[in-house]
Formats: structure tokens, sequence, C-alpha cells
């Protein structure tokens, strides 16, 4: 439903002028937006279709860590497991850049290559802890992709909500106003028009009778 608020004008030839001109620009940003929207949206579906990739190659992996995670909770018991995980870095080194994606920011990361070695000794640890370790370690980067993935999805989105709501106010607001606006001045300004034609025709008319009398 558009808007029927019309702006308010002089009912002049250079402000119909004005307004003929951003009607024009408004249309064109209209249509760029329009143009932006089904980009966002092709993207979209395929950074969720990526996505969906990602979290299917986590899936079996991911699985099996944790099965040997369990395996080495049941031999070793939690609390000589709880004493191995102590050792661990409580931080991942990684690089962050920054891609474009349809004029959005996306982050991208990767793992810093960098051998960093089993954190434990051997003697109070078996081999499922140790499979455990390397599942790990080697699900990292898929893991990073699967987040980049998620957060692309969410930037992208936002991106095309805020598209949306431009294009609404321009569809349903802004370039309605300018119609109508245009609409009401040159309605006034043939209306002038008509009554400057009127009034000179009756002053030739006088004028004429003026001259008969003479």
């Amino acid at each position: 439903m558009s808007s029927s608020i019309r702006l308010r004008v002089n009912p002049t030839r250079i402000e119909l002028i004005r307004l003929k001109r951003s009607l024009k620009v408004a249309e064109k940003v209209h249509d760029i937006l329009e143009d932006k929207r089904d980009v966002l949206l092709r993207r979209l579906d395929e950074m969720i279709e990526q996505a969906g990739m990602r979290r299917e190659e986590l899936w079996s992996p991911l699985s099996e860590a944790y099965r040997s995670l369990f395996d080495a909770y049941l031999k070793m018991g939690p609390l000589s497991l709880e004493s191995v995980a102590l050792t661990t870095p409580v931080r991942i080194d990684a690089t962050v850049n920054i891609r474009t994606i349809v004029d959005v920011d996306v982050p991208t990361l990767q793992v810093t290559e960098e051998d960093i070695g089993v954190t434990y000794g051997f003697a109070d640890t078996n081999v499922a802890l140790d499979q455990t370790t390397r599942l790990m370690r080697r699900l990292l980067p898929t893991i990073f992709k699967a987040a980049e993935a998620e957060n692309a999805i969410f930037r992208l989105a936002n991106e095309l909500e805020r598209t949306q709501r431009l294009i609404n106010a321009l569809e349903y607001v802004i370039i309605p106003q300018y119609r109508d606006s245009i609409k009401f001045i040159s309605s006034t300004l043939e209306e002038r028009a008509r009554e400057d034609f009127v009034k000179l025709k009756h002053v030739k008319r006088v004028l004429e009778r003026r001259k008969l009398v003479v």
C-alpha cells in the first residue's frame, strides 16, 4: 500500500523540475537496491549450502574424536584426564583476514601453522588420548571454515534485511511522495495556466470593446 502523504512543496516550475530529478534518482537507486537484494539472496543461498557441507564434514570425524575421548575417559578416569587437560594451551593462534561479499565484510580465519606437539607426558596417558588430540587438531581448520560460513550467513542476512527496508522505504514512501507532489504541482500549474488564459481573453475582449467605442 503506497503512501498518500504529499511533501510540502511550493507549486513552482523550478520545484517541479527538482522533484522530477529527485524522482529519477530515487527510481534508479530503487533498481540498484533490487539488483543488490537479488545478489544477496543468491550468495546467502550459497553460504547456507556451504555451511551445511561444512557441518557434514565435521560430523563423522568429530564423532570419532568424541568416541576416542570417551574411551580415554573410561581408561584413565576423570581426575587423570582433567589433570592432562590443564596442560593444554588455553588459546589457539589464528590469522584473521577480511573478505567482501556484496559490500559485506566477512572475517576469514586460518589456524596459524605451528607444530605445538604433545603437551602432556606419556606415563599416565594412553593411545585413545593421543588419537583424540590428533583428531581434534586436524579438525580445527574445518571448524574455522564452518564458523566462517555461519558468520557470513548472519552478516548477509542482516545486510539483506537492511537493503529490503531501504527498498520498502523507497517503494512505499519516498517515490509515492515524489509522484504525488509532482502531480499536485503539475495540476496547480495547469490550473494557473487556465486562469491566466481566461484572464487574458477577458482583457483582450475589454481592449477590443474600447477600440470600438473610440
